[in-house]
């Protein structure tokens, strides 16, 4: 069993700043807490992407934001749009959430054509893309479709949760990521990531990243009550 050290288990962490009540304040003490302690990425709403890569922009921490977050309902030219707005700005990865109400009815075309129309936005500035499935409204059989669609629009991740709707990841959930597109493609688990033994956990059953809002705490062995 892989033991990992603190550093190693940081720069598999993308960091969240999205709460609603985030101020500008927040984002500059927490892009200073990135750069201090050396994780991947700061994943920030989309109106924070052009601060974010002001303050990261001398460090190795990439700029991450969200995307048609947390529902994943707007039209597809808005997630569209929002993806060149985010690529001009400086984000380097996109987390979009998936169109959930979409994939629930069984419109497997327009999901799919969905996530393509950011894959095609982003890739064409080498922005790398996860689709956050929002997995806590599927069942483990709908987790693997929906990480087929994922792959089959060009996407580089597949994540689990946004941490502000329904259940988070499971060791469950990400051992059909991995089993269905782990070979393929890059895994993600987010949302109830608070102590160090439940992100090790994920990282030894495979997981390339780790969604966390509360890393300060993770890394140092504490537990968070935070609820993302």
């Amino acid at each position: 069993m892989k033991e990992y050290t603190v550093q190693e288990v940081a720069a598999t962490i993308d960091h969240a700043v999205l709460k609603p009540d985030a101020t500008e304040q927040d984002v500059r003490d927490n892009a200073k807490m990135c750069i201090e302690r050396g994780v991947a990425s700061m994943c920030v709403r989309p109106c924070d992407v052009k601060l974010t890569a002001e303050l990261l922009k001398d460090s190795a921490v990439m700029v991450s934001c969200v995307l048609s977050f947390p529902h994943g309902a707007d039209a597809t030219p808005a997630k569209a749009f929002q993806a060149k707005q985010a690529v001009e700005d400086g984000v380097q990865e996109i987390d979009m959430v998936m169109n959930i109400g979409q994939f629930l009815s069984g419109n497997y075309d327009a999901v799919r054509e969905d996530i393509k129309a950011v894959v095609d936005v982003a890739h064409a500035s080498d922005v790398k893309v996860k689709v956050i499935q929002e997995s806590g409204f599927l069942t483990l059989e709908q987790v693997a479709k929906a990480c087929e669609l994922s792959y089959e629009a060009g996407a580089d991740f597949v994540k689990t949760s946004t941490g502000f709707n329904s259940s988070p990841a499971t060791p469950e959930i990400i051992e059909v990521m991995i089993k269905t597109v782990g070979d393929k493609m890059l895994v993600k688990p987010s949302g109830g990531i608070r102590n160090w033994d439940s992100a090790v956990g994920y990282l030894r059953q495979g997981a390339d990243r780790l969604g966390i809002g509360s890393t300060v705490a993770v890394l140092d062995g504490g537990v968070s009550d935070g609820d993302y």
